[in-house]
């Protein structure tokens, strides 16, 4: 199991990083690699991705979220084993530190070498750098889901 943790500063108040952060279908406009999700329940959701030509669909389940302070899941069943939680701290009245741990475990030969080349580092602070863009040039969240797993 391999493990990735990264944060960013985002220019917005912890309550619309937290609510965009909920709205998963939205994850492919800033995570690379992310295709499609789709929120079957309000734990459940079904991922599509193709990184770097490797295709998996799988499902993740949420099994912690407390509104303005985390999100965990787990992947259930499918191609990807992983489980991570984001957090979301209170830097100022417009800022706030969004931080990714993510562990995962890779499979094959080239996810195995990818893992070791820091490729999934990389594309995390990717992600969490696109999150920013996405949200500082919005200015505001797209949705929000206020309940608590």
């Amino acid at each position: 199991m391999s493990q990735v943790e990264e944060s960013i500063e985002v220019g917005v108040p912890v309550s619309a990083a937290y609510n965009q952060w909920t709205q998963f279908e939205s994850f492919p406009q800033f995570m690379e690699g992310v295709e499609r999700i789709e929120q079957r329940t309000q734990t459940l959701t079904r991922w599509k991705t193709k990184i770097a030509g490797v295709e998996r669909e799988f499902d993740a389940e949420i099994t912690e979220q407390i509104p303005d302070e985390r999100v965990a899941w787990t992947s259930v069943g499918g191609e990807a084993k992983q489980a991570g939680v984001v957090t979301f701290h209170h830097i100022d009245h417009s800022t706030t530190k969004v931080m990714l741990q993510l562990d995962y475990d890779p499979e094959g030969l080239a996810e195995t070498v990818g893992d070791k080349l820091g490729f999934v580092k990389r594309q995390a602070a990717g992600d969490l750098k696109r999150f920013k863009q996405f949200m500082e040039s919005r200015g505001a969240e797209t949705g929000g889901w206020r309940g608590t797993v």
